[in-house]
């Protein structure tokens, strides 16, 4: 994996690392934690969604019909991002970590389908795994 691959991609989780635990310790304030928690991970699943958007504009061995279904899963991030803000902690927790989880789901058949870096997959992984538990840590911090 490219040096700055690596370095942005983990730099990315650097708010979920510190707004996550920010809501279990603080109490007080953990409401404005976790919704400063989900609204950056609706933007970061807005932006994974995006991928596919740009895999399928540019990815020369997608067949058509991979090309269209990869067009209409990228907006199907950003929905249920906008979504997870209609609703309680918990329930935006569960939309955001489902649609992180789809999408990795997603990936796996693009990667099947096309020619991705050997990288990307086991990025996407842990990137969706680290996601994943900050959001569910500041779901439990806000049903406090």
């Amino acid at each position: 994996m490219p040096r700055s691959v690596a370095l942005l991609a983990y730099g990315g989780l650097l708010p979920f690392l510190v707004l996550a635990p920010a809501s279990l310790v603080d109490p007080q304030h953990a409401s404005l934690w976790s919704d400063a928690l989900f609204a950056y991970g609706a933007v970061i699943l807005t932006f994974v969604g995006a991928l596919h958007w740009g895999f399928a504009m540019t990815l020369p061995d997608l067949s058509a019909s991979r090309r269209t279904r990869c067009f209409a899963w990228s907006v199907v991030p950003a929905l249920l991002a906008w979504s997870a803000f209609l609703f309680s902690p918990i329930l935006a927790s569960v939309l955001l970590v489902t649609g992180f989880l789809t999408h990795y789901w997603q990936d796996r058949f693009l990667v099947a389908a096309s020619h991705l870096p050997a990288w990307y997959l086991p990025l996407r992984f842990r990137l969706t795994t680290v996601a994943c538990i900050c959001l569910t840590a500041g779901a439990s911090a806000a049903a406090w």
